[in-house]
This record gives C-alpha cells, structure tokens and sequence, in this order.
C-alpha cells in the first residue's frame, strides 16, 4: 500500500508555472508601396545622422541617438502608427486593465537599422511603461529579437542557469525552465509588444550577406485621465505644475 502510494503521488507530480512574461504578437499590413516609402525615409535619416560619432562597428544604426526621435510625428509613418495605437490598446486590454480610464502618448518613437552582424545590446526602456518592435524590412534568416530574464526565479543556485564558468558544464540542455534569454522569431510585418521594462536586444545575425534589416520602435506611457483615489498612477498632464 505505501509502494502504491508513492507512485500515484511521482504520477500526479506538476511543474506549475507563475508569473509569465506576455509577450502580444501580430502582425500589421502595410502595402509594399507605403513600405518602400518608409524605408526610404529612415535610409534618407541615417545619411543625414546628427551624431554619426555615436554609430559602433557592429551595432545597429539607432535614430533615437542621431536626432530623430519622433517617427510617430512624421506624415509617412502616420498611417502605420494609427494601427499600431490600436494593437497597443489591444495588448493592455488581454490584462482585464479599462482602458477608458487611461490616457496613451508616444513619448518618443525611432527606427534602426541592422546590417551584416550588427546587432543591438541587451538594454531597457525605463522611462516608459510599453514598447515595441515592428518590423519594416526583414529576411527569413535575419536576426530575431531576444527577451532576457533578468529575475531568473528558478536558478536555486546562483549563476547555474548564466554563468559561462559556473552551470555550462552542469546542464545537460536548455529548456524553458532554465533559459536565461529566449530568441522570439519574427517575419517583416510583424509587431512584438512587451512591457518597456524588460530587458531585450536582437541576436548575432547569421544572415551575414544581409543588406539592412529595418525596424521600427516607440516607448509608450500611460497616464490616468483621473487620478482621485489612483495612488500608483501618473497623474494628467493637465495637473501638473512646471517650474
């Protein structure tokens, strides 16, 4: 009867997974002529870069560092940025959150490009509440975003699940249980949404004859268009005081 036990209790075992990072992918349809505008557009910003300096061999080009920083005000962006304030809305919405209650503004919106092996360190946007990545112009074979996980909840030892001289040796594969970084594919068209918090970057690009991969990003915050009673969110502009 123990024996019998013991077993009914390993077949019931579960893993239980808490606290998921959500991630809202869809993807948003552009014609190829509004396409080609745009990329004409961010190829016109990148030859007329205000901190060229600021440019690294192998990273990304990034217009937010060389004076164009809102894209979202630009008229041949405005008919995908319309869509795109609709998918962001969407996003909130799968957290049950009303939305009525909340005011959106683009705080600064920019485009990068990547060519050959560039790529675009891990970093986050703590200025903002939302960004995304929508992607212009994209080959198969280019480079996919990558989501880290900073707060690694299940490394009960320190180091074992990141650590180049600690758990390489020890672990026997990757899975999602023990991924400190996971690549999330993605095809041109296609926006990824994502707490502006969470640390990101793209992958070593293996498509190394890649001409330019383009995208597109923006942080987004979130104000209260009533702040009576809402002690953790920003209160409307209206109410603020400059000095």
């Amino acid at each position: 009867k123990r024996e019998n036990r013991t077993i009914r209790t390993l077949n019931m075992s579960q893993i239980i997974n808490l606290f998921p990072l959500s991630l809202y992918k869809t993807k948003i349809e552009i014609s190829k002529d509004d396409k080609e505008i745009m990329a004409k557009e961010v190829f016109e910003m990148e030859k007329n870069s205000k901190n060229p300096k600021f440019k690294i061999n192998n990273l990304s080009w990034t217009g937010d560092t060389q004076g164009y920083e809102h894209l979202n005000k630009n008229e041949k962006f405005k008919k995908l940025f319309s869509k795109i304030k609709n998918e962001i809305i969407n996003y909130v919405k799968n957290f049950d959150v009303d939305t009525e209650q909340l005011d959106f503004y683009f705080q600064r919106a920019w485009a990068t490009i990547s060519r050959g092996p560039e790529t675009i360190q891990s970093h986050i946007h703590g200025q903002s509440h939302i960004t995304f990545a929508y992607y212009l112009k994209k080959e198969k074979e280019d480079s996919k975003i990558t989501f880290y996980d900073s707060h690694k909840h299940n490394e009960f030892i320190t180091g074992l699940f990141g650590s180049h001289t600690g758990g390489r040796n020890v672990l026997k594969k990757m899975n999602p249980l023990n991924a400190s970084a996971v690549n999330i594919d993605v095809e041109e068209g296609d926006i990824v949404i994502f707490p502006s918090k969470t640390f990101h970057g793209t992958s070593q690009n293996k498509n190394v004859s890649n001409q330019e991969r383009i995208s597109l990003a923006a942080d987004v915050s979130l104000f209260a268009k009533d702040a009576t009673n809402l002690e953790q969110f920003i209160t409307p502009i209206k109410e603020w005081e400059k000095f």
